[in-house]
């Protein structure tokens, strides 16, 4: 009878096994590039590998997970393009993927471009643009050079995450989110030479909800630039440098063009860079406008202009001279801005005539000139709003 009871508690021990899934089995689908062909030896052209290796990601069920390990692969355009059939997607780079020469992959938008996907996260790994030929090009003024592509690419997408990767001498703009809602960028490392033309860190628009956080960010233009139509954007705890700063802009290059709300820039540093805290819209009519900005917290070191508003913006002077900006701006808020200017001027304001910047405020700007013999000072044109606590230069407002 004894031998009888031992022998079901261990059927019945085999039966619970047997329906409870193992950690394996619950866990994400892993589909190792490697395995699909790709050569981690910086030589071997790895795209195919690379596309096969997303279809079975995006084929699966149930959560997949997309794994790059060590090493170098050279991949040519890569479009990881939805709806996939599960809504968590994890790319995991542990290695380099390598950009071609320019001039075989040069005139595409995107070098690697995530389209119309939901739940997709991109963890670590490293980017290298290979853009210095494209530079070189470009300084010697040829005729033939293509405009380069952008590293990364996030369009059309829903609940993304990027952390801790790193974007090494694109062509182009680094990162791009277009068209996206729920974006997360936490540790990103954006390193270029700040003479590389047009290689923005970070450009965000037609977007909502996005947030950068936590980042280094040095290139040769913007760190991070916003277009027409980003909104409910939060970026703390950047670090800017070489580069031209955080812009909101270029906007109104458009007669009809979405506007810019709510975002808030706190706690980050800019250390030689060409602009601090910049708005910036083209000197021609336009239905774009900015509302709702928050500058806080913000430290300058030998920055050219930490603080700048140019309405006036009209480059080669084509398309713009004798017109006036159409942008509306207002409602933008300066607090506890400090450090040193490398310029004179630091502070300025050169808004609209037709359509006067309305509603700043400052507070605790402690702004000084680099030699300290001449203190610095404020430009305003077209300018409204109101100044307390500490403020140097003295407020023209």
């Amino acid at each position: 009878m004894a031998h009888h009871l031992v022998t079901a508690a261990i059927a019945a021990i085999i039966i619970v096994l047997l329906e409870k899934p193992t950690t394996a089995a619950a866990a994400a689908a892993v589909y190792n590039v490697n395995s699909f062909g790709a050569k981690p030896d910086g030589r071997t052209d790895s795209t195919k590998p690379f596309m096969s290796a997303w279809s079975a990601a995006c084929g699966s069920a149930k959560p997949a997970t997309i794994w790059v390990p060590s090493g170098r692969y050279v991949v040519g355009g890569l479009r990881f393009s939805g709806p996939c059939q599960n809504g968590a997607i994890t790319v995991r780079i542990d290695g380099t993927l390598v950009a071609p020469d320019y001039r075989v992959f040069g005139g595409g938008d995107y070098w690697l471009l995530f389209h119309g996907v939901d739940g997709v996260t991109i963890q670590g790994g490293t980017l290298d643009g290979q853009g210095a030929g494209l530079w070189a090009c470009k300084s010697s003024n040829s005729k033939n050079c293509p405009d380069g592509a952008t590293s990364l690419g996030i369009s059309n997408s829903n609940n993304i995450v990027v952390n801790g990767l790193s974007s090494v001498n694109s062509q182009m703009f680094h990162i791009v989110v277009n068209g996206c809602r729920n974006v997360r960028m936490a540790g990103v490392n954006v390193v270029a030479p700040w003479n590389s033309p047009n290689t923005d860190g970070i450009h965000v628009q037609l977007s909502t909800g996005v947030t950068i956080m936590n980042s280094k960010l040095g290139t040769g233009d913007d760190c991070v630039s916003v277009g027409p139509g980003a909104t409910n954007l939060w970026i703390e705890n950047v670090a800017c440098g070489p580069g031209h700063g955080i812009s909101i802009g270029s906007l109104g290059k458009d007669l009809k063009e979405a506007g810019v709300q709510n975002v808030t820039v706190k706690s980050v540093t800019f250390k030689g860079t060409q602009n601090g805290l910049r708005i910036k819209s083209w000197a021609r009519p336009s239905s774009g406008f900015v509302d709702g900005v928050l500058f806080q917290d913000a430290i300058m070191s030998d920055v050219e202009n930490p603080i700048v508003i140019d309405q006036n913006y009209c480059p080669g002077n084509i398309n713009c001279p004798g017109q006036v900006s159409g942008v509306k701006i207002s409602n933008v808020k300066y607090e506890d801005v400090h450090g040193t200017s490398a310029t004179k001027v630091a502070v300025k304001f050169d808004c609209s005539k037709k359509y006067p910047c309305r509603g700043i405020t400052m507070r605790d700007v402690n702004l000084s000139f680099k030699n300290q013999l001449v203190s610095a000072s404020a430009y305003c044109v077209n300018a409204g709003g109101r100044a307390t606590g500490v403020i140097k230069p003295t407020s023209c407002l």
